[in-house]
């Protein structure tokens, strides 16, 4: 009888068995629990420990772990989402990066209406450890962040290197130096932003006509009024709810965390090169003394944040990635 079939039948008779370190522990009712079933407890003790064990770790991989590309013969990454916990902002680079490149997103506590998030940087970066290393105990791995998700990333492999495991090179993506998240940085960066967009709607304005003006308005208008009408809905809405909960959480925790120095690889890539400006704060810069061997890798001119994940800008940033890949780590074949 395998070990599966032989707890199911403990479970049909009100055993439970449970696992404590090398130990196992029984409840069940009076009576019930003979001696020949005891012995046949102890003597698969082995089998069911490791058996328990293994799907211990499953259920917590299947909480942590979304496949994007489960297979592939280069080293697997493991990637954080931005500060919202999506792993989907993945979905095409993992398609362009190949079928040969297992990508796996790691999705934070938070999001099933039933854990918390974490509020603290290193906590985050334990979880995720732990789910790593119980679905691929052995060989090497690349661990990616993007956005917000970078500062969780790099915390992540400087825990997984130093309990031994090996980290092929880290890939931060638009991931701007934590202290970027606080209040005066952020500031400027809303009045930056906005200073560009009412320049962008003068220059338009000046270019029409009275009458397209009065037109080029009410768009605008209406462009808005749809923006707080998303905001008035998904503020209802009890997934959007929990997501804005996590958001918050995590940003706190990347405002509050200080990096400290990685023995490893690290690439960043930027969305262009307008993040290697002299004074901005949004810089790779200051990324650069906390590791020991880095790279910067930059997208085309126009390129942002927002948008260096997704089409047309992902596929440069796909052959950026391939390319540092290919030169940093050796393909294994099955």
């Amino acid at each position: 009888m395998t070990v599966a079939a032989f707890l199911a039948e403990l479970r049909g008779r009100d055993i439970e068995v449970r696992a404590d370190g090398d130990h196992l522990r029984c409840n069940a009712p009076a009576g019930v629990l003979t001696r020949e079933l005891h012995d046949q407890i102890r003597q698969r003790k082995g089998d069911i420990v490791e058996f328990l064990r293994a799907a211990e770790a499953l259920a917590r991989q299947e909480r942590a772990i979304v496949p994007l590309q489960a297979r592939g013969e280069h080293d697997p990454i493991f990637a954080v989402g931005g500060h919202n916990g999506d792993v989907f902002c993945y979905r095409a680079l993992a398609q362009h990066v190949g079928q040969d490149q297992p990508f796996f997103g790691l999705q934070p506590p938070g999001l099933d209406g039933q854990s918390e998030p974490l509020a603290r940087v290193e906590d985050l970066a334990a979880y995720f450890a732990a789910q790593i290393r119980a679905f691929r105990p052995e060989g090497p791995c690349v661990i990616a962040g993007f956005c917000a998700g970078g500062t969780i990333a790099f915390e992540l492999a400087r825990q997984l290197l130093l309990q031994g495991a090996a980290i092929s090179f880290v890939a931060l993506f638009a991931s701007p130096y934590p202290s970027w998240y606080c209040f005066l940085p952020q500031l400027r960066h809303r009045l930056r932003r906005q200073l560009e967009r009412v320049s962008k709607h003068a220059r338009a304005l000046a270019a029409l006509s009275y009458k397209e003006r009065h037109v080029y308005l009410s768009k605008v208008l209406r462009q808005r009024e749809r923006g707080r009408d998303a905001d008035r809905l998904a503020a209802r809405d009890p997934e959007l709810r929990l997501r804005a909960r996590l958001e918050d959480v995590t940003l706190v925790a990347v405002r509050r965390y200080t990096p400290a120095h990685f023995e490893g690889r690290l690439s960043l890539f930027l969305p262009s090169k307008a993040w290697l400006r002299p004074g901005d704060a949004l810089l790779g810069r200051r990324w650069r003394p906390l590791a020991r061997d880095i790279e910067e890798h930059c997208g085309p001119d126009g390129c942002d944040g927002d948008r260096m994940l997704l089409e047309p800008y992902v596929r440069e940033s796909a052959e950026l990635f391939r390319r540092y890949r290919d030169k940093n780590t050796q393909r294994v074949t099955a």
